[in-house]
């Protein structure tokens, strides 16, 4: 079973290519838009393999949440080249991967989602608890007890939120950022148990619905116009 996963929720973007369990992942070019670079990348990479996107039994890309303009990058990549190659589509939350990347069985994700803002997620055993959700870094809800690991480029980004997470948090990943290897690593048994989704109303999980401030609230917080 070949499978091509694509992730762009953060610069640089990623592919991954999932060869029955061995896993091909490279990254995109830096100084390049994930735009210009992801579909070339994907197609250099299906090459090293000795393959090519007739080979293909399924696409995965990363949902979200992410930089608004990159999810849209990986979401329209992804479904073109399902729907022109009749070929499943899977689609995996950005948050959830980088749960499994992390390597926990309880895990707190934090990425940075700018506005002075993290997308933010509770995982056990693979599975999210409640709902992601997009915080400041003071009214992130708090786990119940500790034993947990946190991850993501949010805890870098805000002390606070690293401040507010100590006492309950027992390891620390703040390097560890979105990748499509981990797409990939979770959409490979999806793909075999028959799941997908309709690539015709395949659309990026945002959570924000706002892509940024107006001067009026950049003002308030003490930003410039």
């Amino acid at each position: 079973m070949n499978i091509l996963a694509l992730e762009t929720a953060t610069d640089p973007g990623s592919i991954a290519l999932w060869c029955d369990g061995a896993l091909l992942a490279r990254s995109c070019p830096l100084g390049l838009s994930n735009s210009e670079t992801l579909l070339p990348l994907a197609a250099s990479t299906l090459r090293e393999a000795g393959l090519g996107f007739a080979d293909l039994d399924g696409i995965a890309f990363g949902m979200g949440p992410g930089s608004f303009t990159g999810l849209r990058v990986a979401c329209g990549v992804a479904q073109g080249l399902a729907v022109a190659r009749d070929l499943p589509l899977i689609g995996v939350g950005t948050l959830e991967a980088m749960a499994l990347a992390s390597g926990g069985e309880r895990v707190i994700v934090a990425l940075d989602a700018r506005m002075g803002e993290v997308y933010y997620g509770f995982f056990e055993g693979g599975e999210v608890h409640g709902e992601i959700g997009v915080y400041s870094p003071e009214a992130v809800p708090l786990p119940e007890s500790g034993g947990w690991l946190a991850c993501g480029n949010g805890l870098a980004a805000y002390p606070l939120l690293r401040q507010r997470l100590s006492p309950f948090v027992d390891a620390w990943l703040p390097e560890l950022m979105p990748s499509a290897e981990a797409v990939a690593r979770l959409a490979a048994p999806r793909l075999e148990r028959g799941e997908q989704i309709d690539a015709a109303k395949a659309a990026p999980f945002y959570v924000r619905n706002k892509v940024a401030r107006t001067v009026a609230e950049r003002l308030a917080v003490g930003g410039r116009a």
